[in-house]
C-alpha cells in the first residue's frame, strides 16, 4: 500500500493520496515536464509494474505453454492465473465466463465478427458511435447476407431512442447488438441497462468496454453482455500487446469459427481433411500467446486494486468536471466561445474523455494540427482528428451523408482531413482530451492554458 497517509476526500470518503501516489509511480511525468492528456488512446504504466515485471523475468523461466516442461507449465500456470484475475476485476463466474486472450480489444472483436452466425433472421444492429473495429463487423454481416443498422445518436451524441429501435429491428428477428459502453470520441458512457433489455428481444449483445474500464467497475454479473472486449494497455499502460474477449461460455460456444491454427485444435489431420476445435477459449486463442505480456497482467491489476476502481472513477470525474468548468469559462474579447464541445456540456453521463474544437472570434473552427502542434511545444499530450470513429465524428460535425459521399469519392487517394474539410467547407477533426489514474490538476491547467493561448 502507499506509504503516504491518506487523506479525508468529501467526495470519495476515505480518499487516496493521488499527488504521492503520482510521485512513486508516475515521476517521469513530471522529470519530463509532461501533461499526459491521452488516456483514451492508451494509459501510463507504473514504475512497480516495471519492477514486477522485471523481477518475473530475472528469475523466472518461462516456456511455450504448448508443452509439458518444467517451464512451459510454469507459463500455462500464469496464463490461468491471468485469466481468473480478468473475471475477478469484470466480476464475472468462472462458470458462466471465459476469456480468450487476444492481441488486443480489434482482434477480440474480430474473433467475435468472423465467427457469429450471421444470415437473413440473423442481423447486425450498431451504435452509429463506434470506434471502427467495431464498425467493421459489418463486412461479415453483409458478406453473409444479413441486414445492418446503425443507431442514430442526438445533439448531445447520445444514443436518440435506442430502446422502440431495438424492438423495431427485433421485429424482424434476432442477431447481434455491437455498441460501446463509452464512447472513444465523446466521453458520453451509454446506458449499460440496454445490454440486458436488449438481450431480453432476442440480440446477443457485444459491448466495446476499452474506453469505459479504465476509470469505471465494469460488473459483467449485473451487465450481461454476450461479449465484452478490453485491451489492457487502455487500464494499466502495459502490456501493450494483449486483450481479451470475456465471453458467457453459451455465446462462445453458439460461435462458429472459420479456421483454425496451432493450439486451437484437439487434432488436425491433412490426410483425413479433419479437424477438431478445442472448446472454450483454447479453440481461439491462436497460436501462441503472449505469455510473457499476460504475466504481466498481475502487476497492472495489483495497481489498479491499490487504487480502487470507485476511487479513481470519483478521481477522474473531479478532473472532468474541472476541465469542463474551465473551458466553458473561456471567451474572447467580446463574448465569444473559444471552445466549441462536442456531446455532454457538463459531467453528468460522461466519462473522462472530452472532444472539443478551438474557435476564432468569428466562431471559425482553428485547424486541430495548429492545437496539437501547440500543445506539443507547451509539454500536453493530447490528440487531435476523428479518433477512428466516424460515426461520432460525422454526427458532431454536422456532416450530411450525401455530401460526405460525394466528397469522399471525388477525393481520389488524398482523403485526409484537411481535403474533406475543403470540400465540405466545414470542421472535419476535432482535439481530445483524456484523463486517468496519473493526471493531477496541474495537469488539467497546462491544458487550459495552452486551450486559452487561442483567445483573441
Amino acid at each position: 500500500m502507499l506509504s503516504a497517509p491518506l487523506e479525508l476526500d468529501p467526495g470519495l470518503g476515505v480518499g487516496l493520496d493521488f499527488a504521492a501516489l503520482r510521485a512513486r509511480e508516475f515521476a517521469r511525468l513530471d522529470a519530463r515536464g509532461l501533461a499526459y492528456l491521452d488516456y483514451a488512446a492508451t494509459a501510463l504504466y507504473g514504475a512497480s509494474q516495471l519492477r514486477a515485471h522485471h523481477a518475473l523475468l530475472a528469475g523466472g523461466v518461462l516456456g511455450n505453454p504448448h508443452s509439458e516442461s518444467a517451464p512451459s507449465r510454469a507459463a500455462a500456470a500464469a496464463i490461468e492465473r491471468a485469466r481468473h484475475q480478468v473475471l475477478a476485476w469484470f466480476d464475472a463466474d468462472d462458470a458462466t465466463h471465459d476469456v480468450c486472450f487476444t492481441a488486443n480489444a480489434s482482434a477480440a472483436i474480430k474473433l467475435v465478427a468472423e465467427s457469429y452466425r450471421f444470415g437473413s433472421r440473423a442481423q447486425l444492429v450498431l451504435s452509429a458511435d463506434n470506434h471502427n473495429s467495431v464498425n467493421g463487423i459489418r463486412e461479415y454481416a453483409r458478406r453473409a447476407g444479413a441486414a445492418v443498422t446503425v443507431l442514430p445518436l442526438d445533439a448531445e451524441l447520445r444514443l436518440a431512442d435506442p430502446e422502440p429501435r431495438l424492438a423495431e429491428r427485433a421485429a424482424r428477428g434476432g442477431g447481434l447488438v455491437a455498441l460501446p459502453a463509452q464512447s472513444n470520441f465523446s466521453g458520453v458512457r451509454h446506458p449499460l441497462e440496454l445490454v440486458a433489455r436488449a438481450r431480453a428481444l432476442g440480440f446477443d449483445v457485444l459491448l466495446d468496454a476499452a474506453a469505459f474500464a479504465p476509470s469505471h467497475p465494469l460488473s459483467l454479473r449485473a451487465c450481461p453482455a454476450d461479449f465484452a472486449v478490453v485491451s489492457f494497455h487502455k487500464l494499466f499502460g502495459y502490456p501493450t500487446g494483449v486483450g481479451a474477449l470475456i465471453a458467457r461460455r453459451d455465446a462462445l460456444a453458439r460461435l462458429a469459427r472459420p479456421w483454425f491454427a496451432g493450439g486451437t485444435v484437439a487434432y488436425a489431420s491433412v490426410g483425413a481433411d479433419a479437424h477438431r476445435l478445442h472448446a472454450g477459449h483454447d479453440g481461439f486463442e491462436d497460436g501462441t500467446p503472449d505469455f510473457l505480456g499476460i504475466a504481466a497482467l498481475a502487476a497492472g491489476f495489483a495497481l489498479l486494486a491499490e487504487v480502487g476502481p470507485a476511487r479513481l472513477a470519483a478521481h477522474v470525474a473531479r478532473l472532468t468536471r474541472e476541465l469542463l468548468d474551465e473551458l466553458a469559462a473561456l471567451r474572447h474579447r467580446r463574448g465569444a466561445p473559444v471552445v466549441r464541445l462536442y456531446g455532454p456540456p457538463g459531467p453528468d453521463g460522461r466519462g473522462g474523455t472530452v472532444a472539443l474544437n478551438l474557435c476564432d472570434p468569428r466562431g471559425d473552427v482553428v485547424p486541430y494540427p495548429v492545437v496539437e502542434a501547440r500543445a506539443r511545444d507547451a509539454g500536453v499530450a493530447l490528440r487531435g482528428g476523428c479518433f477512428c470513429n466516424p460515426g461520432a465524428a460525422e454526427a458532431a460535425f454536422g456532416l450530411e451523408p450525401a455530401a460526405l459521399a460525394a466528397c469522399l469519392a471525388a477525393s481520389g487517394d488524398d482523403v485526409s482531413p484537411a481535403r474533406i474539410a475543403a470540400c465540405l467547407g466545414r470542421a472535419v477533426g476535432a482535439v481530445r482530451l483524456s484523463l486517468g489514474l496519473a493526471n493531477s490538476r496541474r495537469d488539467v491547467a497546462r491544458a487550459v492554458a495552452v486551450i486559452a493561448s487561442f483567445a483573441e
